[in-house]
């Protein structure tokens, strides 16, 4: 593949990982980001402290404070910020694009669906970046801890778009002998599969937290991988894609690692600490306890049956004692294993 110009859009742990893969592949990668020190550090001694403490990233990967120069020139642009900021970061490339009158290909690598709207990332990206300055959205999901995907660990991803040329354009963008990707037409399935297992991974986590062995620790996973389904498909989703890499792939790797911010939350959770401590300790996004209450609102309106997903909705957002709730869920209706409704 001739070398791309990639503007990657937020310098997390994640965003990271992933410029380092493009550059890798001999690609020109951009990093944009809005903390300038951060901005300093990766130019001026090519590290990203805040997540890696011992990885040197190459003088080739180059960070930008300006977005118009970030995204001048560029043939795609990768966005790895968090929901909450997905809208405003897309109201801004929007803008500038405009004025540079440029066309790319957007791609997205974050997990979770917007609070109030309840939309997933790529219908925000269509919303806002009007389709003359883009290609059809292309999202990058899977199971993939930064933390091994920097030291160049094997890692496995989907590449889903409703356009398969550019999810396989994208596809090219990053697979190499260490990181593969496999194309998907199903962008709601690979969405939502990617959003909701951080609620189940939350769960996990408060099963181990309290103390829990590996028999409740698969009967989260397994559960919690049919309730995703339930309201996956209701919204439109293939169910096959639930069990592929961006389903149970992605749901076994964050439901049981510590890597996954979103288990250690749960795990904390589980001991006894305060959600705000637990957000302040953490440092970084943690996508599950705000797409619990998406998920929440979502069953409610589309009439999904969700035993797992409320119950830790009732825990986080209602305050309910963990060691009930968990025994009211065990007393809760008995069903068939594979009923959808």
């Amino acid at each position: 593949m001739e070398k791309q110009k990639i503007a990657v859009l937020g310098p997390g742990s994640w965003g990271t990982a992933l410029s380092q893969v493009l550059n890798d592949n001999g690609h020109e990668v951009r990093i944009w980001g809005n903390i300038p020190e951060q901005i300093d550090e990766i130019n001026e001694k090519h590290t990203n402290t805040r997540y890696f403490k011992e990885v040197v990233l190459d003088a080739n990967i180059r960070a930008y404070k300006d977005l118009t120069e970030t995204l001048t020139g560029v043939d795609a642009v990768l966005f790895v910020v968090p929901t909450k900021v997905t809208r405003l970061v897309a109201k801004q490339v929007a803008q500038v694009l405009a004025t540079l009158d440029q066309k790319v290909v957007i791609i997205h690598a974050s997990k979770g669906l917007e609070p109030g709207t309840h939309e997933r990332l790529s219908t925000i990206l269509e919303e806002e970046i009007p389709a003359r300055y883009r290609s059809e959205i292309v999202v990058v999901s899977g199971p993939s801890h930064a933390e091994e995907a920097i030291v160049r660990d094997i890692t496995l991803i989907t590449s889903a778009s409703q356009n398969l040329e550019t999810a396989a354009y994208v596809q090219r963008l990053f697979s190499n002998q260490y990181f593969r990707l496999y194309t998907n037409d199903d962008v709601i399935g690979v969405e939502t599969a990617g959003a909701l297992k951080n609620i189940i991974a939350v769960g996990a986590g408060i099963l181990h937290g309290l103390g829990y062995g590996d028999n409740a620790k698969a009967a989260i996973i397994a559960r919690g991988l049919t309730e995703i389904t339930r309201l996956g498909v209701k919204m439109g989703a293939n169910p096959l894609t639930y069990s592929g890499l961006s389903g149970v792939g992605d749901l076994i790797v964050t439901g049981t690692s510590v890597h996954s911010r979103n288990w250690r939350a749960g795990d904390a959770l589980g001991r006894g600490e305060k959600l705000e401590e637990i957000e302040a300790n953490m440092g970084m996004i943690i996508e599950g306890i705000s797409t619990t209450k998406v998920a929440h609102e979502l069953a409610q309106e589309l009439n999904v049956y969700m035993p797992i997903t409320e119950a830790i909705y009732q825990v986080i957002y209602q305050g309910a004692d963990i060691d009930k709730t968990i025994k009211a869920l065990m007393a809760g209706e008995v069903r068939q294993e594979n009923e959808w409704s």
